[in-house]
């Protein structure tokens, strides 16, 4: 490796050193004389071979001259830590890029403005900093669009099998997608962990987790940005609704990629990956030998997709055949201390466990500090590991209410075991949620398609609601009877659609006409009707006359927006009032599938309307189902056109009796 450069170049010999670096250094710098124990060259051009790697420490505008020496030289590689490129947002910045890239045009690099990389694996770091971890045969990778948070990963206390480090700077040349794809055919990689504030070609980046879910690499990222973005537009519900950082949490879902909360929630995940995968279900068991910790783990997971399913009776006889009438069987279960030095005993309690068919187990205890007699922990957590071990086993953790009540042997034995050691209660129970999450996507295809216009529609429009509702309705798409009619035939339509009906004023330029009092509800006669029209003409020389649902379950939003970078999205949650008061929503990105709008529509809390909520009836949700489909339909069929699309609401009515568009919105270009 050639080191560039000044005192930086120092900390990234000192790294190799402390990694058991067994290549060759070569150290540039004009200004410094050679000692008998360090050969300084003057430049690169000096230099005895064509370097391997290289770290390039000096001013931006030198770095310039360095990179084209390491091109004339065909260099391997290198990292520029040098900063003051397009990062800065100016064009000298961005002039001082353009001429990085054109000074090495074949060498690939990592940045600029890259804190550096570091290789567990073959021991050797090009980093300016502590190079913090051992060296291993198999562990995750580690790609972060932030050095100092890819630096405090490695510092952590988790033990986390860390194989490779890479900060990816500005990502010039090499990004994120690129080093996925590399990766993946590198079998020391079990897994990918992920910083990332932007995606550079989210299309590339959609093919490579592609390609490392077909190789078996799964990928656990944390994003930043997830506050809430300002809404594209006024016009719709929709587009104050969603956001990029809802589009990205659709594309991970989609792709089966682990979005995690926080950094400590990414290790947990990313052991738990390492050691067998995402997880075939959400079917887990937790078992502990406190009451209190197992009352937590109920508590703590409330909130995620998690299952605790009950034992079966023959299950069930033989775990009380083990410990006795006093422990009452359940999951979470609380399997008490009866057993505790009774190892024989614990072992066939942890062979029985285990052999349940659950999708995951886990063993809630912890260590005292090493310091401290852990024999008795340890113990009990050797007969753990050892059943883990069995053919037929279910995937097993070692769950720690505390980070630090795991000590770093413990976690050393279970990781060879197979066993992973989450620490910390609630990033366990987040990690063994997102493998779940992320094993289900697998099994259903995992499968993302952008679908992105050429370029932004011309021309935009709003259409009217009828002719909104028009469109829709080619498409599959359930709409109230209507007519489209001058103010003096309102009352004639009334009673020719039947009543009750609603009344609206059809003026296009009505985008929300409730807000105006451009929408009369429950007209039930011909004396109403007239009244309602003549409150309306004040408003539009024309009304929309339509037969009114009566009998509606749920009232949900439907809406399609088209996303810069994610292409087509549909968006749905809780309508009508609901909308404002619960703010809440789920976006999907192609292939739309009843499966997906499925499970999206679980996602929502307005599903216990669905379900039937206080003795009212269920509704109509396969209706429901292939109206939103319908929707999604109309939007690939427009996809050059539409700038959005807004259903609010579609109201559900009782099973069997479908579901109906009462109001539509769309902007559509020529």
């Amino acid at each position: 490796m050639a080191l560039i450069g000044g005192s930086w170049t120092d900390a990234v010999a000192a790294g190799n050193r402390a990694i058991g670096y067994r290549g060759q250094i070569w150290r540039v710098n004009p200004r410094r004389a050679s000692t008998p124990g360090c050969r300084y060259y003057a430049s690169v051009d000096e230099l005895p071979g064509s370097p391997d790697q290289a770290f390039i420490a000096v001013p931006a505008r030198a770095a310039i001259g360095v990179a084209a020496a390491l091109e004339r030289h065909r260099a391997g590689g290198f990292v520029c830590f040098a900063s003051g490129f397009s990062e800065l947002g100016t064009a000298a910045g961005r002039q001082l890029t353009d001429a990085l890239v054109a000074a090495a045009p074949s060498v690939p690099f990592f940045g600029p403005n890259c804190y550096g990389i570091a290789n567990f694996f073959d021991r050797c770091a090009l980093l300016p900093d502590q190079v913090v971890g051992a060296p291993l045969e198999r562990g995750v990778a580690l790609i972060c669009q932030s050095g100092t948070i890819g630096l405090t990963l490695t510092f952590n206390g988790r033990s986390v099998p860390i194989g490779y480090l890479f900060t990816v700077g500005n990502q010039t040349r090499l990004a994120v997608e690129d080093l996925i794809e590399l990766l993946c055919a590198d079998e020391r990689v079990s897994a990918f962990g992920l910083y990332v504030e932007g995606i550079k070609d989210l299309q590339r980046f959609a093919q490579a987790a592609e390609r490392a879910r077909a190789v078996g690499k799964p990928i656990a990222l944390v994003k930043a940005g997830r506050t809430e973005a300002a809404a594209r537009t006024a016009q719709t519900h929709t587009g104050a609704l969603t956001g990029a950082d809802a589009s990205f949490d659709a594309f991970c879902r989609a792709a089966g990629i682990a979005r995690c909360e926080t950094l400590a929630g990414l290790c947990e995940t990313l052991k738990l990956l390492h050691a067998g995968g995402p997880l075939p279900g959400r079917r887990v068991l937790v078992m502990g030998f406190s009451g209190g910790d197992i009352a937590m783990t109920a508590d703590v997971a409330r909130h995620g997709g998690l299952q605790f399913p009950s034992f079966d009776p023959d299950r069930t006889a033989k775990l009380r055949g083990i410990l006795g009438e006093r422990v009452t069987i359940g999951n979470p279960f609380d399997v008490h201390t009866y057993a505790w030095f009774d190892l024989p005993r614990l072992r066939s309690l942890f062979d029985t466990t285990l052999a349940c068919g659950l999708d995951a187990v886990a063993l809630m205890l912890d260590c005292p500090p090493e310091t401290a007699d852990t024999t008795a922990f340890t113990n009990v957590i050797s007969e753990f590991v050892a059943a883990s071990a069995a053919p037929g086993a279910s995937r097993s953790a070692l769950l720690a209410s505390l980070p630090e009540t795991i000590p770093p042997s413990v976690r050393a034995q279970c990781l060879s075991g197979g066993v992973a050691p989450l620490q910390g209660q609630r990033e366990a129970l987040e990690a063994l949620d997102l493998c779940a999450a992320m094993g289900e996507a697998w099994s259903a295809g995992a499968a993302v398609r952008l679908l992105r216009p050429a370029g932004p529609p011309s021309a935009l429009r709003l259409l009217s609601e009828f002719e909104a509702k028009a469109a829709l309705q080619a498409f599959g798409v359930p709409v109230p009877r209507s007519r489209l009619v001058a103010i003096d035939g309102a009352v004639a339509a009334a009673a020719a659609i039947g009543y009750p009906v609603v009344m609206k004023a059809a003026d296009a330029a009505l985008a929300h006409k409730s807000d105006v009092g451009g929408v009369i509800l429950d007209i039930r006669d011909a004396a109403a009707a007239a009244a309602a029209a003549a409150k309306l003409r004040a408003l539009s020389g024309k009304v929309l006359v339509e037969e009114m649902v009566v009998d509606g379950v749920a009232e949900i939003l439907v809406g399609a927006i088209v996303d810069p970078q994610f292409g087509l999205t549909l968006v749905f949650g809780a309508g009508g009032v609901l909308t404002e008061l619960l703010h809440e929503s789920v976006s999907l990105l192609p292939p739309f599938t009843a499966a997906a709008v499925r499970a999206a529509l679980a996602r929502l809390r307005v599903q216990r309307l669905l379900a039937g909520f206080r003795g009212k009836p269920s509704g109509d949700i396969a209706a429901l189902v292939a109206a939103i489909l319908a929707v999604g339909r109309y939007a690939e069929a427009n996809l050059g056109r539409l700038a959005e699309l807004d259903v609010n609401p579609l109201i559900v009515r009782p099973a069997g009796r479908g579901a109906v568009a009462v109001d539509a919105l769309i902007r559509i270009g020529s």
